[in-house]
């Protein structure tokens, strides 16, 4: 027999177009020797062109998926991406406060890479107040810390790292892939300080990146990984990932070779 796997839930929407959501989390699980488990809070028509339509799932589905899951599996890691509104992600805080996972990763998906907005904004107070205080990495990437801070991050780029960190969550992994030059600069803050890790920026768009980095922290973690560990392992990884990207649609958008 196999030597038993980690579980770890993903509380997210599904991408019909297979390359970001729960399809990536699911890749990312599976390749990082986890047990994917899933509750679907949205699913959307999608491909490598857009987002065509969204369908909310009722809160009280998304609640029956947790707690079936949660009253079965030893869960080692829980990763949020798209909740969408506020009634969804105010339910997965009190479940996540509820159900006390070793580990909560936050990834607070609002936009779409191809420009759908995922999270309606009544619930950016509710991701605010009462999810993110729980996380135990939270992965912005730089247009989403904006949007939470509410203001231009600037040039002091750690200033705006210890505000994130100061809404709450115990580290934050502050994702570069949105910024300008030829490296990506990935920065990572907790209590112990910053460090950052760079790497050359590579000329695609990758669909799916940010869901798949998250993931993998949360797989790192999952693996027994310190999270200075689990974000150093899972940049690595996903940098590996878009090296083997390609184009299974129209776009030139790349999805991630998982």
């Amino acid at each position: 027999m196999h030597p038993a796997k980690p579980n770890i839930l993903t509380i997210a929407g599904s991408d019909s177009g297979g390359g970001a959501g729960i399809q990536a989390d699911l890749k990312t699980f599976h390749a990082l020797g986890a047990h994917g488990l899933t509750a679907i809070t949205a699913v959307t028509s999608q491909n490598t062109r857009g987002v065509t339509a969204i369908h909310a799932l009722p809160r009280a589905h998304v609640r029956s998926q947790i707690d079936t899951v949660f009253d079965d599996f030893p869960i080692a890691a829980v990763k949020t991406g798209m909740l969408g509104s506020a009634a969804v992600t105010r339910h997965v805080a009190t479940q996540m406060r509820r159900r006390k996972p070793a580990w909560l990763v936050v990834d607070p998906v609002m936009v779409a890479t191809t420009g759908a907005r995922l999270l309606d904004n009544d619930a950016m107070e509710t991701l605010l107040t009462r999810l993110i205080p729980l996380a135990d990495v939270l992965t912005p990437n730089l247009p989403e810390a904006e949007a939470l801070l509410g203001r231009a991050l600037g040039r002091d780029i750690d200033a705006a790292g210890a505000d994130l960190l100061a809404l709450g969550a115990r580290g934050v992994l502050l994702k570069g892939g949105h910024g300008r030059g030829a490296e990506v600069v990935d920065r990572y803050y907790d209590a112990h300080g910053m460090f950052e890790v760079r790497h050359p920026r590579l000329p695609i768009e990758g669909h799916g990146s940010g869901c798949t980095l998250a993931s993998a922290v949360a797989a790192g973690l999952a693996r027994g990984k310190s999270p200075h560990a689990a974000v150093r392992a899972a940049i690595a990884w996903v940098d590996k990932a878009l090296r083997r990207g390609w184009r299974p649609g129209a776009s030139a958008v790349h999805v991630l070779g998982h």
